[in-house]
């Protein structure tokens, strides 16, 4: 247990992956797809609420719909700066990985518990609603792949 502890809180951070190289591979496109979802929520005009969420804007008061609109820009700046250290993570110190699939894990299962009791009101189903069944379940999966070990080729 201690060893495993040790994997996903080492004393220091290093550029050396130890896990199954599966939960690496992974990690790198959820990276991309992590940055592409912040600049979007930052720059598109309705913050991909209404384009790609699905939220009705068009029924909401001026007020309201810009309120949204910023929101989900801040959730974008926050995306971004998980982007970034995923990123720093995937160039420079592999050994966090373990951690930020803890992070991915909770981050997703977090939102999706949220969605239960906190419904938004949608006409139609966003991508980031199945992502919300899904990536919990792949990010559990990948944590436990990062922190099990490799078979070395004897």
């Amino acid at each position: 247990m201690n060893h495993i502890l040790g994997r996903l809180f080492p004393a220091q951070f290093d550029n050396v992956y130890r896990g199954n190289r599966i939960a690496l591979w992974l990690f790198y496109p959820l990276t991309a797809m992590t940055f592409w979802r912040s600049q979007h929520h930052i720059f598109a005009p309705d913050g991909g609420a209404q384009t790609i969420a699905t939220i009705p804007l068009d029924t909401y008061t001026a007020g309201g719909a810009q309120g949204i609109i910023t929101i989900f820009a801040l959730w974008g700046l926050a995306q971004l700066a998980m982007g970034l250290v995923m990123l720093l993570a995937a160039i420079r110190y592999k050994s966090m990985i373990p951690l930020l699939w803890l992070f991915i894990f909770l981050e997703y299962g977090g939102r999706r518990l949220i969605g239960i009791y906190k419904p938004l009101e949608t006409v139609g189903t966003a991508p980031g609603a199945v992502a919300g069944y899904v990536l919990p379940v792949v990010a559990l999966v990948m944590l436990v792949f990062a922190l099990w070990p490799e078979k070395k080729a004897d």
